[in-house]
């Protein structure tokens, strides 16, 4: 008994099997006469002992005329075709032939070979979700960096560093697929993270992706692949805080999270202990409901308000992590409070934490934050002098598939976290505060300035501190790249308008005399000259000094 081969090029060989199988077709080559090889021996078929074999190559062999088939079917066939199952390269076979010959078949959803290609459809389809759900990379430093083009941000400031722009730094997965889908699935990747370099190792084949282009090569082990680093316990952190025990179902968890892909998952290891809490947690929620319920309708109880009779900056801080004032506050995953000397004479103040600062628990640490540090050490103003706060204390965001997307704080928000900044301001009453955004500036001196006609300008909130209007340095970073550079010198020479208060001392700064005006009244007091030190000399290092 003679039978035929056909080897194809690897798993994946799409093209070579679309053409092999028009080729049989023209031979009259019947589907069950047919064993499909790859090289590699994966997936090999051996057939009957005494089976007689003739093998011929896919790429030999001349492709015959076009068959006629529904596009839904070429484009499900081409997932089945990533199925690990060796039957469903036969099925494909047998289905193609079978529509190509009778154009109704596609249209019958019981054919029992119909059935079966469904399936694996819905199984590799699966597959592919999970690994874009599931792939953990995991930060790794090359010990000899590729040259590459620097980003934008780079070119505003060399001190200003972003970790995923850097060429020195590789973020590498590894994950194992029941089915052939990382070829699939890895233009979803080159997509979300495409300006990390970035690689996921798997048993079969492993894919790199250097900002420019995937680039697939052979299968790696477990062992090849990075152990945890110090990011994971950031992760670990968020997801910990983002589980909710209320609508804890194991089976549907499992059924959404398969066991298989457990180990390879940083999270996995907190289920257990997660899953034991649940109980004593949800209770906690149970008793607490009503308080939660009560301050979003405006009531506040004691736990919320700052206790006047302690106006510390560190007792503040403590009342805050227990405030659920703002209606994202469950969705953060924890307060984050102002940062500074408690003598600084000048408060800086942004809108809200970003991704970062949530899971840090400390403000201006991402990339908009970074870049203000880099221009404040460019500034040359020591810490001390200086504490750094926001608006929002609690992140808000909406979630986009894994990532958690900044939305501005509407004015809900500004509102309920406002006797937190006012608190604030009572215990450092700073010389002059610096807002950085239009949350910033509403909170502070109310909605009607605005920031592009008041930036670079000194305004006065009713209690007579002077309050500088900038931008907020996110709005640096999402300029088109040919306007950042001036936006960005600009926005420099605004916060140098702020030198004379953070390096003066105390008894060199002129009083301010501002005219009676209704209680409510946010008004300006001119530019910065006016309420500015009278003598400013310039230090060795060309930056202006009071004298």
């Amino acid at each position: 008994m003679t039978s035929l081969a056909i080897r194809l090029d690897s798993v994946v060989d799409w093209a070579g099997f679309s053409r092999a199988v028009r080729a049989l077709r023209a031979e009259r080559v019947e589907p069950e006469d047919v064993r499909w090889r790859f090289d590699g021996d994966e997936g090999e078929s051996t057939g009957d002992l005494f089976e007689s074999v003739v093998e011929r190559r896919a790429s030999d062999l001349t492709a015959g005329s076009a068959m006629s088939l529904p596009r839904a079917f070429v484009d499900a066939a081409r997932e089945v075709f990533l199925h690990a199952d060796p039957q469903r390269l036969p099925l494909i076979h047998r289905l193609a032939l079978h529509i190509a010959d009778d154009p109704h078949a596609w249209a019958d959803p019981l054919h029992e070979d119909r059935l079966q290609f469904e399936r694996f459809h819905r199984e590799v389809r699966r597959e592919i979700h999970k690994m874009h759900a599931f792939v953990r990379f995991r930060r790794l430093e090359d010990p000899e960096p590729a040259r590459s083009d620097a980003a934008f941000v780079r070119a505003l400031d060399p001190a200003f560093d972003v970790e995923a722009s850097s060429p020195s730094v590789r973020h590498v997965a590894w994950f194992e697929p029941a089915h052939h889908v990382l070829e699939a699935a890895s233009p979803f990747f080159a997509r979300r993270f495409a300006t990390m370099r970035w690689a996921i190792l798997t048993p079969r084949a492993s894919v790199e992706w250097d900002g420019r282009a995937l680039s697939f090569g052979p299968g790696a082990r477990r062992d090849e692949a990075p152990s945890a680093d110090a990011g994971e316990a950031l992760w670990l952190a968020y997801y910990r805080s983002i589980f909710n025990p209320a609508r804890v179902k194991v089976a549907m968890m499992k059924k959404e999270m398969p066991v298989r892909f457990w180990k390879n998952l940083p999270e996995a290891a907190a289920v257990p202990e997660l899953l034991a809490q649940a109980p004593r947690r949800q209770q906690r929620m149970v008793d607490d409901g009503g308080v939660a319920r009560s301050r979003r309708r405006g009531r506040q109880d004691e736990a919320s308000q700052p206790e006047p009779s302690v106006p510390s900056l560190q007792a503040l801080a403590r009342q805050a992590a227990r405030c659920r004032d703002c209606p994202g506050a469950d969705a953060a995953t924890q307060t984050v409070f102002g940062e500074g000397d408690a003598r600084a004479r000048v408060m800086i103040v942004g809108e809200q934490p970003g991704d970062q600062e949530d899971l840090r628990g400390q403000p201006f640490v991402g990339p908009a934050g970074q870049l203000l540090r880099a221009a404040l050490a460019e500034l040359g103003w020591p810490t001390e002098a200086l504490y750094l706060t926001n608006a929002v204390k609690h992140f808000h965001h909406e979630l986009r598939g894994k990532r958690r997307i900044h939305k501005t704080p509407g004015q809900h928000e500004a509102i309920a976290c406002l006797h937190w900044l006012e608190a604030e301001i009572d215990a450092l009453r700073p010389q002059a505060i610096v807002a950085l955004g239009a949350t910033a500036v509403r909170s502070l001196l109310g909605d009607k300035v605005a920031v592009t006609a008041n930036e670079g300008r000194w305004l006065a909130r009713v209690d007579g501190t002077p309050v500088l209007v900038c931008l907020h340095p996110a709005a640096i970073l999402r300029a088109e790249p040919a306007r950042q550079r001036a936006m960005r010198a600009r926005w420099i020479d605004s916060l140098r308008l702020a030198q004379a208060y953070v390096l003066a001392h105390p008894a060199t700064l002129p009083a301010i005399d501002i005219d009676a005006r209704p209680p409510a009244a946010m008004h300006s007091i001119g530019r910065a000259e006016t309420i500015a030190p009278a003598t400013v000399v310039a230090g060795r290092d060309g930056l202006a000094r009071p004298a």
